[in-house]
């Protein structure tokens, strides 16, 4: 998986170096150069809210409150900046989000909840692209190529979940957990199959954290297209808030269909360029716009990792 994720990698950096010769770098740069310091540091400001609503719909992915609101805020900041500087995909932020929590709860309940908010963040990315689907067949004048994409990443993203939801609630990781038994790998399914039973008394009895995990992080969701109207503004485009949500719409979408590649190098700024060239904005906006999302989530990475190091060094001395 590694490999194939550093392949990935490389073609990304392909794709993205093609769009650029392609497009020029001179009204790349011309429209980047549009952007002050402070203009930055405040399109800076909005991820922090962002996190808090996908940290509260994490905290009702538990059966019951137990971590601290701080704690886990801090655990979800370390852990998405992991899923973007490392080539591990997913799994080595998810999984640090339960080691980071370890102390005040057991892996039992944080495991479940961290797929759990991964089930309802996806649930409420789909609401989120149908939103822009509305906005972009309503109030935009979107090219029938740009639409078409936009429903067939809804009927993917479905899927996936159908497929997910299904396999949680239908005992598949109990069974899992035999079958490495059986082969060797584990020495005993007990783990998988409290995970099991964890995630479906959860969906079966706690609907209502359920719907509520759902709607923190739509919310979410729909604040990260606010923060796309200040990066537009902040770069001299003009355009109106469906626009941007529209555009933001439709790069989550297509990060989550390219979650394999890291941090969907190469696609996401393919699809910017893209929707901002069917909106008549321009495909070098398209590319500038992408730049500097990209330098926000640097800067948060840091964050993150700034976040990570007391765990870490709290982790030396407890060995020694």
């Amino acid at each position: 998986m590694r490999t194939l994720k550093t392949v990935l990698l490389v073609l990304g950096a392909v794709v993205l170096g093609i769009l650029v010769y392609r497009v020029g770098t001179e009204p790349i740069l011309e429209t980047l150069h549009r952007l002050t310091w402070w203009q930055f540091a405040l399109i800076c400001l909005p991820y922090a809210a962002i996190m808090a609503l996908d940290t509260l719909g994490w905290r009702f992915a538990f059966a019951r409150d137990r971590a601290p609101f701080r704690r886990l805020y801090g655990a979800r900041v370390v852990g998405e900046a992991l899923n973007i500087a490392t080539a591990l995909g997913s799994v080595g932020g998810e999984a640090a989000k339960a080691w980071l929590v370890r102390d005040e709860v057991s892996y039992e309940e944080s495991v479940p909840s961290v797929i759990i908010a991964k089930t309802t963040i996806t649930i409420a990315q789909a609401l989120f692209l149908l939103i822009g689907i509305v906005l972009a067949r309503t109030a935009l004048d979107v090219g029938s190529e740009i639409l078409r994409g936009m429903l067939w990443l809804l009927i993917v993203e479905v899927a996936a979940i159908g497929g997910f939801f299904g396999a949680q609630l239908s005992g598949v990781v109990a069974r899992g957990g035999s079958l490495l038994k059986k082969l060797g790998v584990i020495e005993h399914a007990g783990s998988a199959q409290k995970l099991d039973t964890a995630l479906r008394t959860y969906y079966r009895h706690e609907w209502w954290r359920f719907s509520l995990s759902v709607a923190f992080h739509l919310a979410g969701w729909l604040l990260g297209a606010l923060e796309a109207v200040l990066i537009l503004w902040a770069l001299g485009i003009d355009a109106s808030v469906a626009t941007a949500t529209a555009i933001e719409a439709f790069g989550s979408a297509v990060r989550f269909a390219t979650f394999l590649v890291p941090a969907s190098l190469g696609a996401f700024e393919g699809a910017n360029a893209a929707a901002f060239g069917a909106l008549g904005l321009g495909a070098s906006a398209g590319l500038a716009f992408s730049f500097v999302r990209r330098a926000r989530q640097a800067v948060w990475v840091v964050v993150g990792i700034v976040l990570l190091l007391p765990a870490l060094r709290r982790r030396r001395r407890a060995a020694r």
